[in-house]
């Protein structure tokens, strides 16, 4: 008799243990619009192997890419009230929240990639960043990207401002986005990512901005035949985490967000590189016209979105402003 009591206890106890265990793993959803086949997602997933790895399966980060789990804003949304646990947008998107952030994004200001990059990473903006995330109810850990922007469009090649005049080009929903393109000429047109394709199809666009690369991988250039190589903006998306999610993890689990942010950062700009390399000849192959925005063509654009940047200097003000801009500058000239 003593024996079989002495089994269910153990059977019992062995039960609430699997319970325990079962209680113990935390699923962390992840979510951002950009598509499986893309280097940003590829970040993603190196982001979530790496908390689920190093947290011993105590934490499991599920990635919802293309906009499963809503557009960019809504999932900001989500974010900000807890019932998703972290996202990936745009700084544009990200802007209709915390206003500032949207300076990441303006156009025409890093005069190259390795300029933006070292901006992006630098230790004095990071914190500036993670403060003005923090107010909002964000915990800001790093970026993936999708690339620098060009344009593609169904009507005329773009080599000059006034080629956009009346173009009804789809943008990402921004205000410094449909701001640039207003003061360019064009009808900017604000639309989910997963939504752009049939539109171009359908004529209800004349184009969209994205990186030629992308532009090639979502089949973009199948539709539009006309693409301009503009790298007008660099489209960074912080990552932010809902703040009371953040504050629940230990700082051991806090690390290991940070460090798997930096391995997402490294994958993606990695993969992106590798994208560029061919996108230019996927292009040709597929019989769209390329034009390359030479130095006195990107001197044009840049005069003619001035007001653009005089805009948001009083947005942000002039301290963060004169900040970033230094920033700039302080690394287009270190050798």
């Amino acid at each position: 008799m003593k024996r079989i009591v002495l089994a269910v206890l153990i059977g019992v106890a062995l039960i609430f243990s699997s319970f325990a265990v079962c209680e113990a793993k935390t699923i962390v959803k992840y979510g951002h619009v950009g598509p499986p086949i893309h280097p940003q997602h590829h970040g993603a997933v190196a982001f979530a192997k790496y908390v689920t790895e190093k947290t011993k399966g105590e934490l499991e980060v599920q990635v919802f890419p293309l906009g499963q789990l809503g557009g960019e804003r809504s999932m900001t949304e989500q974010v900000q009230s807890g019932t998703l646990h972290m996202t990936a947008v745009t700084a544009s998107v990200l802007a209709n929240f915390v206003p500032e952030m949207g300076i990441i994004e303006l156009p025409f200001i890093y005069p190259n990639r390795t300029v933006a990059y070292n901006v992006l990473d630098d230790k004095d903006v990071k914190e500036r960043f993670a403060k003005l995330c923090d107010s909002k109810g964000f915990v800001f850990i790093g970026y993936t990207e999708n690339e620098f922007r060009d344009m593609t469009n169904s009507k005329r090649p773009i080599k000059k401002p006034e080629d956009l005049k009346g173009l009804k080009i789809r943008v990402i929903e921004g205000p410094i986005f449909i701001d640039t393109f207003k003061t360019l000429g064009a009808n900017p047109t604000p639309m989910p990512f997963p939504e752009i394709y049939n539109a171009l199809q359908q004529k209800v666009i004349d184009g969209q901005d994205n990186p030629l690369f992308t532009s090639i991988l979502m089949k973009f250039t199948e539709v539009n035949k006309f693409a301009t190589v503009t790298h007008h903006i660099l489209t960074e998306c912080p990552v932010v985490v809902n703040k009371k999610f953040w504050n629940s993890l230990t700082p051991e689990q806090q690390k290991i967000f940070r460090e798997a942010a930096e391995v997402q950062v490294k994958t993606n700009r990695d993969g992106n590189a590798k994208g560029r390399v061919d996108a230019m000849a996927k292009a040709k192959a597929q019989g769209v016209d390329v034009y390359v925005l030479t130095d006195a063509d990107r001197a044009a654009f840049k005069k003619a979105v001035k007001p653009v940047l005089d805009k948001y200097k009083g947005v942000y003000g002039a301290e963060l402003y004169d900040f970033y801009m230094k920033k700039i500058d302080f690394y287009s000239k270190k050798k």
